[in-house]
């Protein structure tokens, strides 16, 4: 038998009634009822105080949510018809976060503005969030946005503008070599040696194809022909040079009475030149592409809001190699024309390879600190600039002077006018 405390509260657990309010009474589990409360306001009127029913708090039967209704017109503040405003802070709202005021209470507060690159996307949020590495905060500091990727795209004024100037140079390239081909058979052509001027026209054309490899969206294919075709192309290039200069020597020297130079650089010599000068920048980017290629690579120093895609060199000593062997070349092409410089004008180009090369060399030289100092896609615009002015250097100053003779000057592509040059001079 239980104990009559006991039954009582078995019972009590099965009452359940509503009473003259229109609340349901019940008791819970453990025989409790549940909690009803009356929200009183203490009210002024004719010198007394008066008790005002203003709300009401309940619960649920076995629900633990509760249920609180106020009547807020009822309610009589002392300050007024206006609720007094509480002293202590309100919540932060989003973007900004908590700063505690020395010596006052902990819930009065500051709020601070989220800085560059951290959000808060709660209210009353006491730390600021950083964003990840490729995210950016919002102008709100409530949201990680992604950063802007930037590179040079053919989209851009910057980017049009080099490809024309680009396509520019390749059109006069195979112009210049449809003019020498036409006229091969011209004193003017057979004396500049043809072979030899329709290689170095196409090693012109493959570099003005060049700067196409660095418009666009880096991927590892074109950063790997980026660097490959600009190192082979300008070694084929300045080989072709190299190779006019050494025959233009040996022809003068031929001039001379019992000297042979000439029949020395023949036209197989002439390929070997040039072509094994070539070979060794293919064996240097060889290897290069194959113990430290360049690859794609995200750059986030330059600026905090954008990514810089550009094609990170891989191996910086392959870089500064195929570099400088190119430049050793144009070295021992500037000297060898500046020492030819003086040699007859119709016979040979010296002086225009001697002025090319003194380009070349200069655009070269201005290239490095303008290339470390240029931020972002500027540092590839100012490679495609450095390529196209040597490139432009060269095929105007060694071909513009025999292409206005072949056509402008018609009268002074005869042998007799070149011949009767060289012996006045």
């Amino acid at each position: 038998m239980l104990p009559r405390n006991l039954k009582v509260t078995e019972k009590l657990k099965e009452v359940k009634f509503q009473n003259m309010f229109g609340d349901i009474v019940f008791f819970d589990a453990s025989g409790n009822p549940p909690p009803f409360y009356d929200l009183i306001n203490w009210q002024m009127s004719g010198g007394k105080v008066h008790h005002a029913t203003v709300g009401h708090f309940t619960s649920a039967e076995g629900d633990s949510d509760y249920e609180l209704r106020v009547n807020e017109e009822d309610i009589v503040w002392r300050t007024g018809q206006m609720a007094p405003k509480s002293v202590c802070s309100t919540d932060c709202h989003l973007g900004t976060r908590k700063a505690q005021i020395k010596g006052k209470p902990i819930c009065c507060f500051d709020c601070i503005p989220c800085t560059e690159g951290t959000i808060a996307n709660t209210t009353g949020a006491i730390d600021c969030t950083p964003c990840p590495k490729e995210y950016w905060s919002n102008v709100f500091k409530d949201q990680c946005i992604p950063k802007s990727v930037e590179y040079l795209s053919y989209r851009e004024a910057m980017g049009i503008s080099l490809t024309v100037v680009s396509l520019m140079g390749t059109a006069l390239s195979l112009s210049t070599i449809l003019i020498f081909l036409l006229y091969r058979d011209t004193p003017v052509i057979k004396a500049s040696n043809c072979e030899l001027s329709c290689f170095l026209l196409f090693s012109l054309f493959l570099c003005f194809l060049c700067p196409l490899t660095f418009i666009g969206k880096p991927t590892v294919w074109t950063c790997m022909l980026r660097h490959s075709a600009f190192g082979v192309t300008f070694a084929f290039c300045i080989s072709c040079v190299l190779g006019r200069t050494i025959v233009v020597v040996a022809a003068f020297k031929a001039t001379f009475p019992r000297d042979s130079a000439a029949g020395t650089f023949g036209h197989a010599k002439q390929r070997i030149i040039v072509f094994s000068c070539t070979l060794v920048q293919i064996m240097i980017c060889a290897a290069w592409l194959k113990i430290s290629p360049p690859f794609p690579d995200k750059v986030f120093t330059y600026s905090s809001t954008k990514i810089v895609l550009e094609c990170n060199t891989g191996s910086q000593a392959a870089f500064c190699a195929v570099l400088g062997y190119i430049g050793l070349l144009a070295v021992i092409c500037l000297v060898l024309a500046f020492l030819a410089r003086k040699l007859p004008d119709n016979f040979n180009e010296a002086k225009f390879i001697t002025f090319s090369m003194v380009i070349f060399c200069a655009v070269w030289i201005a290239f490095i600190p303008a290339y470390v100092s240029s931020p972002g896609k500027f540092t590839v615009a100012v490679e495609i600039f450095a390529i196209l002015s040597s490139a432009f250097g060269l095929l105007i100053s060694i071909f513009a002077p025999k292409c206005y003779i072949i056509l402008f000057k018609p009268e002074k592509n005869t042998r007799k006018h070149v011949m009767g040059k060289m012996l006045a001079k």
